[in-house]
């Protein structure tokens, strides 16, 4: 297993590597698109100007982004005081700067870390996590998300999460360019190539998302055991995040807000009941993540 020190060396990397092959990726899909269907380069134009632009912003405000599409609001000392105390001093033991805090308005537990470092940081739950768990849960998985933090993971995902929502975007403009009618070249591509290309474009359309969501799925999955281990490391208490695991996954309550871009990010799943989702979720196990912190006890 990878100490601490190597995590955040690789996720630093694979950050810039991910920037670089998703503008890469959207620049040869426009370029197939644009050529098979014999649209003229303002798609083209358009899908580069619009990945340099996304990978750009992602990096620097990936954080905010991602707050607004979940709908979150800064937290007050005074209405959330554990929420702050416990992170406050969890920081401290885990030196790295207090993040800022924010709340989302549910009774759905759950939480998620977001940011591009550690001094550029954001620590969200949900009010339904707060009204729920007990402080040494609440302590768990303040911890956890910390430990995101500290190991540069926020970074990591935050830019997945964005990028994986402007591909959708794009495909969706692609698809109406092609299908209803967007400006056409007057060369003619109905020739063998022209028609392997068009092939090509049609599945890169269909299964772009689900590459995109398999990636997802293989980046984050790892994360969750790490942050589980570090979690434990900073709190010496691995009953109190398996409390917090167990209590989080077996409430039946849905957290509206999340979506397929963005749930990698939380502690645990946030579709329950979709089985669909729950195929491709972005977690480990449940059972799995608390047999391993039972291991530790």
């Amino acid at each position: 297993m990878v100490n601490v020190y190597e995590q955040i060396t690789r996720n630093k990397i694979r950050s810039g590597f991910i920037i670089s092959l998703f503008t890469a990726f959207v620049i040869l899909v426009a370029y197939l698109i644009t050529y098979a269907f014999n649209l003229d380069n303002s798609f083209l134009i358009i899908a580069i100007i619009f990945s340099i632009f996304s990978s750009g912003a992602s990096y620097f405000y990936g954080d905010k982004m991602v707050l607004g599409l979940n709908k979150a609001r800064p937290a007050t000392r005074k209405e959330f005081f554990d929420f702050y105390t416990v992170t406050e001093n969890l920081s401290l033991a885990n030196q790295t700067p207090v993040p800022k805090i924010y709340v989302i308005d549910s009774p759905a537990p759950n939480a998620f870390a977001t940011g591009r470092d550690p001094e550029h940081a954001v620590i969200c739950a949900t009010t339904g996590l707060l009204e729920k768990l007990n402080r040494t849960e609440l302590e768990a998985v303040v911890a956890h998300e910390l430990s995101h933090i500290k190991n540069y993971d926020i970074r990591l995902m935050t830019i997945v999460s964005i990028l994986i929502g402007t591909l959708s975007i794009l495909i969706n403009l692609a698809s109406r360019s092609m299908f209803f009618g967007g400006g056409r070249r007057n060369n003619d591509n109905n020739n063998e190539g022209g028609i392997i290309l068009a092939v090509v474009g049609i599945v890169l359309i269909i299964f772009a998302p689900l590459i995109a969501q398999l990636i997802q799925l293989a980046i984050s999955r790892r994360r969750e055991y790490f942050a589980d281990a570090s979690a434990v490391k900073l709190t010496r208490q691995p009953q109190g995040l398996i409390d917090a695991l167990t209590k989080i996954s077996s409430d039946p309550s849905k957290l509206e807000t999340a979506s397929t871009a963005t749930a990698s990010l939380y502690i645990t799943n946030p579709f329950k009941g979709n089985k669909i989702a729950s195929l491709f979720s972005t977690h480990p196990p449940i059972e799995d993540r608390i047999k391993a912190l039972q291991q530790m006890l």
